[in-house]
């Protein structure tokens, strides 16, 4: 079983790298502000210049911009942590420590839903005071789409640390790219009927797409999407344990052919 005490000294370390380096905390707010605040404004704009069910359209793509917000900063949390670790040259480290992989990855874990929170508190409260839009007009089903989104996250970071792993530093961009390289699919902020056949068939296949319909069926009619929620859980389950074991052959291949520490001290 995992150890709670190896997985909290891991995570404070995470958490010192933030609290002693005030550039990575501004890093963490700057983005999610802008984005929702210019995308906010235009929508605002094109709202006062047009009519009929347009003041609809505002709460669905603010909503979609802060729940994007929370599969990005679960994605960055984990592969970030990993990163921090190549960075510093201390992934050696890490892996010679009798710390297992589940627990390194549960500390990653941590850290996604500590930056999710933080980021999630800052984004409610703006879209509060600047558009009149109230995260928790959602209730309960609030709690369904931000766990499908975590943990989808979750599964994209592991992905971007498998890429790093096999391909070295140059694939280090892609732990920004990948979550991008989904979004077309997540219909994050227009409905899945509006992809062409072959885009919906793939839209359908991810956690997102359930979440950003049940999401903008929430703001329509104020009903539970329960049904959204339950289908977007059972792909993650299955997500995350192909994660888990494309993670763990991938840290074999690696190993074996001697390209951690290539990782590690290049």
């Amino acid at each position: 079983m995992p150890s709670f005490t190896v997985i909290s000294a891991l995570l404070y370390r995470y958490i010192l790298l933030y609290a002693r380096n005030r550039i990575r905390l501004f890093e963490l707010f700057f983005w999610p502000i802008v984005q929702l605040l210019v995308w906010g404004f235009v929508t605002s704009y094109l709202q006062s210049k047009g009519g009929g069910s347009f003041p609809r359209f505002i709460t669905f793509l603010i909503g979609g911009i802060i729940l994007w917000d929370s599969l990005f900063r679960s994605q960055q949390g984990v592969a970030i942590s990993f990163l921090e670790d190549v960075w510093t040259r201390n992934l050696i480290n890490i892996f010679a420590a009798p710390v297992r992989m589940s627990e390194y990855l549960g500390a990653s874990f941590c850290v996604g839903i500590l930056r999710v929170g933080l980021t999630a508190i800052v984004l409610a409260l703006i879209a509060l005071l600047a558009y009149g839009f109230n995260l928790f007009e959602f209730k309960f089903s609030l709690i369904g789409f931000y766990a499908n989104l975590m943990l989808f996250g979750w599964v994209l970071g592991i992905v971007s640390i498998c890429l790093i792993l096999r391909f070295g530093h140059s694939a280090e961009s892609l732990a920004w790219a990948i979550p991008f390289m989904i979004q077309p699919f997540a219909a994050v902020f227009y409905d899945v009927s509006t992809l062409p056949g072959w885009m919906q068939h793939i839209a359908w296949a991810m956690p997102p797409a359930y979440v950003f319909e049940g999401m903008r069926k929430c703001l329509a009619d104020d009903s539970a999407p329960w049904e959204y929620v339950i289908k977007a859980a059972t792909l993650n389950v299955c997500y995350l344990a192909i994660a888990g074991w494309f993670f763990a052959r991938t840290l074999t291949n690696v190993r074996e052919k001697g390209l951690l520490t290539k990782v590690s001290t290049s």
